[in-house]
């Protein structure tokens, strides 16, 4: 669960990601894709962080008294202080709803799916997410993920004309 968990674990995929964009798309339009993902990340993972956690500031499960001494922490990772939400569910939700709107093909979104929901089940695992904070993360990841979607047919309806 720490190497999924993981920022540089997942650099096969996210070259696959961008690959298979670029193969899909071409440079234009698979440019415009791959620009938007990148601020998707960057949206969802600075509101994630100043909008939820820093407003909120619920502890996470390793800085909650009452619980962290139940918990067992692989190589001693605790987070943050704050969890609500959890950026990692809100960010690989976000791409990967946004790519599925966007390729609307069966394999790729299951794909994507059990890849968001692999880290963020990590993150529980590793004892510094609650479900609630996933399952948050996870929908303003989808709901971020269909704006940018709609953005990007704004963009392709622009281009257009």
């Amino acid at each position: 669960m720490w190497w999924i968990s993981g920022k540089y674990s997942w650099w096969p995929l996210y070259l696959f990601l961008v690959s298979f964009i670029f193969w899909k798309k071409k440079w234009k339009q698979g440019g415009i894709i791959f620009l938007l993902a990148i601020l998707l990340i960057t949206a969802s993972d600075q509101s994630s962080v100043h909008l939820f956690k820093e407003l909120i500031q619920r502890p996470r499960p390793s800085h909650n008294p009452e619980i962290k001494e139940l918990l067992h922490f692989v190589n001693n990772y605790r987070g943050g202080a704050f969890g609500f939400i959890s950026s990692h569910a809100s960010n690989t939700y976000g791409v990967a709803a946004f790519l599925s709107f966007i390729f609307k093909k069966k394999w790729f979104t299951f794909l994507l799916i059990f890849w968001a929901s692999i880290v963020s089940y990590s993150r529980i695992y590793l004892g510094v997410h609650y479900l609630s904070d996933i399952l948050a993360g996870a929908v303003w990841g989808i709901l971020l993920g269909f704006i940018f979607y709609r953005l990007h047919l704004s963009i392709q309806q622009y281009l257009k004309n």
